[in-house]
């Protein structure tokens, strides 16, 4: 295993898994069209960007099948694979030499910052992944931020209030400071999968990171700020989030709806580092890379929660419908003593984001949508088994909730197999298997 992009790129390449379109694009719409495109399917490596000297890849991890190849799992450990890096994280390697020294500049308008929807109120880097010091626990933090061009040395950045960046810039705010950051673009999909994952207040990340990798990451120091990045990035910024300055934005959302206008800090930018032939990596929000990248971290440590809390527990899923973040279904085994209400309490509780969680018996696939609903046709009864909870913090992605206050109400369904009743009543019809192969009825 690596911790180059570009190694990996060649990995699914051979695997044809990548589609490379030599044909001139536009990044306004043109790119995100043609990815809409390839929705469930195959990479996209535009190497003829209009206006640009970079390439551009999109829909990296977009199937459970890439991002299990970029961590080095099988389906069957994926969760337990991110679980156990995270318990077992290790500081990287640290090299003097990087390739993103090969070229400097102060222009950020060279890159080719994408315009995916319309009516959002600009183009948008969606790939970036900003470092800065947590200053009271003394560590490096690492997280997604999407930044909004304006002007050639300008971006805008959108942070979730109570998260670490927020914690992190408004310390520095208090104190009367600008915030440094260090900023990627275009990095091994495993460095941004922990990076997309919500981490203890004051663990690093890249660690994580180094973990999924096997321990062959490799990082580098930033001439500037002193933070550590990944030495195989393709692209590399450094400056400042400044503390008095706001400037409105709005964009699509995970959910793929439009998020409200907002004032967001703005960031200056005083050097950006780049490799030779750089690529840039676009995520096209709202669609199953963006879910994945945001939902599996998540996923994962619901996984190795709720397992150890509750041994019944056969396996967490964060569902597409609910776009990977909103809805949760709990596959259980379940006795005589289990309290359904519990379980779904609980979940409620370690990813506040939920809006719904429904618990299933472990006849049940909790992937499959037809039957997840089937358990609640048939095992749900709505004054018995219908938790709601009112008035509590919710997703500000909700267009449906008070996304202001972060007030949400949640429901969670009990859709198991009741105690009282004869479970025979429950199981489906089988037909024995016969040995005779369909094509043999069909022959003339």
């Amino acid at each position: 295993m690596t911790d180059d992009l570009r190694k990996y790129l060649q990995e699914i390449k051979k695997a044809n898994d990548l589609i490379v379109i030599k044909k001139k694009v536009s990044t306004k719409y043109e790119i995100a069209s043609i990815t809409e495109k390839l929705e469930g399917s195959k990479a996209v490596l535009f190497e003829n960007v209009k206006g640009s000297k970079f390439k551009l890849v999109s829909n990296l991890v977009g199937t459970r099948a890439r991002f299990m190849q970029a961590i080095g799992s099988k389906k069957s450990d994926i969760n337990q694979k991110i679980v156990k890096a995270i318990s077992s994280a290790k500081k990287p390697k640290i090299s003097t030499n990087a390739k993103f020294f090969e070229n400097s500049s102060k222009d950020i308008s060279i890159l080719p910052t994408v315009t995916h929807f319309q009516n959002e109120s600009g183009p948008f880097i969606t790939s970036s992944i900003l470092y800065t010091q947590n200053q009271e626990k003394k560590s490096q933090n690492s997280s997604i931020h999407r930044l909004m061009p304006i002007g050639k040395n300008q971006f805008t950045i959108r942070m979730v209030e109570g998260r670490d960046l927020h914690r992190t810039f408004m310390f520095a705010k208090n104190q009367g400071k600008d915030l440094p950051v260090a900023i990627t673009i275009g990095v091994h999909p495993a460095i941004t999968i922990a990076c997309a994952f919500q981490a203890k207040w004051g663990k690093n990340e890249l660690e994580i990171a180094n973990s999924l990798l096997n321990n062959k990451l490799t990082l580098t120091k930033c001439p500037g700020t002193g933070f550590l990045v990944p030495s195989t990035a393709e692209i590399v910024m450094e400056g400042k989030i400044l503390r008095n300055k706001t400037h409105k934005e709005w964009m699509v959302e995970m959910l793929r709806t439009y998020d409200m206008p907002r004032p967001a800090p703005i960031i200056q930018i005083e050097k950006l580092y780049f490799r030779n032939n750089p690529i840039y990596h676009d995520i096209l929000s709202g669609y199953t890379e963006a879910r994945l990248l945001m939902g599996m971290p998540i996923e994962a440590k619901l996984n190795g929660i709720m397992k150890k809390r509750f041994p019944q527990t056969k396996q967490v899923i964060l569902t597409s419908g609910g776009a990977n973040w909103l809805h949760a279904v709990v596959q259980i085994s379940k006795t005589k003593s289990t309290n359904v209400k519990k379980i779904i309490n609980e979940t409620f509780a370690n990813h506040r984001s939920l809006k719904m969680v429904t618990v299933v018996d472990d006849d049940i696939d909790p992937t499959d949508a037809v039957a997840v609903e089937f358990a609640m046709a048939t095992r749900f009864q709505a004054d018995r088994d219908l938790v709601i909870i009112k008035n509590v913090r919710g997703s500000s992605l909700d267009p449906s909730s008070d996304q202001k206050r972060l007030r949400t109400t949640k429901m969670g369904i009990d859709a198991t197999i009741p105690g009282s009743k004869r479970p025979e009543g429950f199981k489906l019809g089988t037909i024995p298997k016969g040995k005779s192969n369909l094509k043999d009825y069909l022959k003339k």
